[in-house]
């Protein structure tokens, strides 16, 4: 039990220099990142079966389990199951078939062209904001808004790839065991006194928050990344996820613009650009085409938006009301005060005179 706590408060440390050393502010420079111009294509030694080596994807190891992950695989999938359960509970699924089939189609062969080591479940949910997320254990869902907001298949493909880095790198279950981590090493502080106690427990409280912050931003680059590769290995055209990205960064200042609201916990930045520009230049075999759209893309986008308008019509649309002619036959009282006729101009039944009965033309007195 000692060697164990004392791993664990070697790995805390050592996450906390390395916060240390990444909070330092870089060197000046005198060209801006924008201005820079971006790398040509260039060969890069690339060690085998590592993350930069896209001719491994499938083969390699990617979160596996250890200090940096306590998750198995089958503990990750009944996470992400009962997190699918809450989801699902609440929100409103896409039931069309021809719309759902396509975007499983579509998932399902990037997840095959991935790092990923669990079966995917994908489903589309009827919301208009530009978002998707995957939860651990492979349970992806994709906005109706995303989908819409795409101008491409590779668009599409491309968000969706990112996603699906997160589920194969197993981001959210090292970020689990990262905060379990803290837990039991912070056990100890408590029983510090004095202002040296004071003292590293302000320090812990600042630092360890930041270290997350870090490996989050750790994980977006290394979804770039990752995605970009699994978007390249499945014939899309990777640079169309670069596309994206910089709508969302031109938009993301206009007021009720659904773009500026697009991953708001994956911060679009000048720098995640300018970084998936280059390694799409510098780290993926050329080719001499990819797949940008298709004909069935914009059949199902069609199809989607017609269902989307008709939801948005029925929405607002006031009920029907049942109204009791008057005597006027427009529904107002004789007297034209708007109340309701009174109890004798309710409709009554009068019997069929006789045949031989003589027509009258007035009551008789």
């Amino acid at each position: 039990m000692k060697s164990r706590a004392l791993i664990f408060m070697a790995a805390l440390l050592f996450s906390l220099v390395a916060v240390a050393q990444d909070s330092q502010p870089p060197a000046a420079s005198t060209q801006s990142t924008a201005d820079k111009p971006v790398e040509q294509k260039k060969e890069v030694d690339v060690k085998a079966g590592s993350k930069d080596d896209v001719e491994a994807i499938g083969n390699r190891k990617m979160g596996g389990k250890g200090l940096g992950n306590w998750y198995s695989l089958e503990r990750e999938i009944r996470m992400g199951k009962e997190y699918a359960a809450q989801i699902e509970s609440s929100v409103k699924l896409v039931q069309d078939p021809v719309v759902t089939e396509y975007v499983n189609r579509i998932g399902q062969n990037l997840v095959r062209n991935s790092d990923a080591r669990v079966p995917f479940t994908i489903k589309v949910i009827d919301n208009d904001e530009i978002n998707a997320y995957a939860l651990p254990g492979g349970f992806f869902y994709v906005n109706s808004g995303l989908i819409l907001a795409a101008d491409n298949e590779a668009e599409l493909a491309g968000v969706m790839a990112h996603e699906i880095a997160h589920v194969a790198a197993r981001h959210a279950t090292k970020t689990a065991t990262k905060v379990e981590i803290w837990n039991i090493v912070s056990i100890p502080l408590i029983f510090l006194g004095g202002p040296a106690g004071f003292a590293v427990r302000q320090a812990a409280a600042l630092l360890v928050p930041m270290g997350f912050l870090k490996f989050s931003r750790d994980m977006e680059r290394e979804a770039d990344l990752l995605g970009i590769e699994y978007d390249y290995a499945a014939g899309y055209d990777p640079s169309a996820l670069v596309d994206f990205f910089e709508r969302l960064q031109a938009k993301k200042n206009q007021k009720h613009s659904r773009l500026a609201k697009a991953f708001s916990t994956h911060p679009m930045t000048e720098d995640r650009i300018q970084r998936a520009e280059k390694e799409i230049i510098t780290m993926l075999p050329a080719r001499d085409q990819y797949l940008v759209d298709t004909s069935e893309f914009e059949e199902m986008k069609a199809r989607l938006a017609a269902l989307t308008a008709k939801r948005h019509l029925q929405v607002g649309k006031p009920a029907p009301t049942l109204m009791r002619r008057g005597k006027n036959g427009d529904g107002s009282s004789p007297s034209g005060s708007g109340q309701p006729p009174a109890d004798d101009n309710r409709p009554t039944l009068e019997k069929r005179p006789p045949k031989d009965s003589p027509p009258t033309d007035s009551k008789p007195n």
